[in-house]
């Protein structure tokens, strides 16, 4: 089985950086993309940013410049770090695994994290 845990959310002011860190455990020899969406009441989730294993990463639109996603293969971690935040950036933050390959054989599709809440003020 394997467990993604997040951490680093809070309440920030306008303008401000916050740092969100998921860890991913389970004996897991590697994973194929990692990455963070997003939910705000009354609406879907969105992705934000997401890293493929071989660092190629993909941004929403309205964090492009501002946020920017890492990963650290040997700690099967990523980070988002987010900069010049907005109120509108206020929402729950998901970590998201895809493509988890375990010592146990086990395959792991389309895992996730139980969400770290967010909060800009203005």
């Amino acid at each position: 089985q394997v467990q993604l845990v997040e951490s680093g959310g809070g309440l920030v002011q306008a303008g401000g950086s916050l740092r969100l860190s998921c860890a991913a455990s389970g004996s897991i020899i590697s994973i194929n993309t990692m990455g963070w969406y997003r939910r705000t009441p009354g609406k879907q989730r969105e992705l934000v940013a997401r890293v493929s294993s071989g660092d190629r990463t993909t941004y929403a639109d309205s964090v492009k410049g501002r946020f920017t996603i890492s990963r650290d293969n040997r700690k099967n971690t990523v980070y988002l770090q987010m900069n010049s935040l907005k109120p509108e950036d206020t929402a729950v933050y998901y970590c998201n695994a895809d493509g988890l390959r375990a010592y146990s054989g086990s395959y792991y599709y389309d895992q996730w994290g139980q969400g770290t809440q967010v909060t800009v003020s203005s």
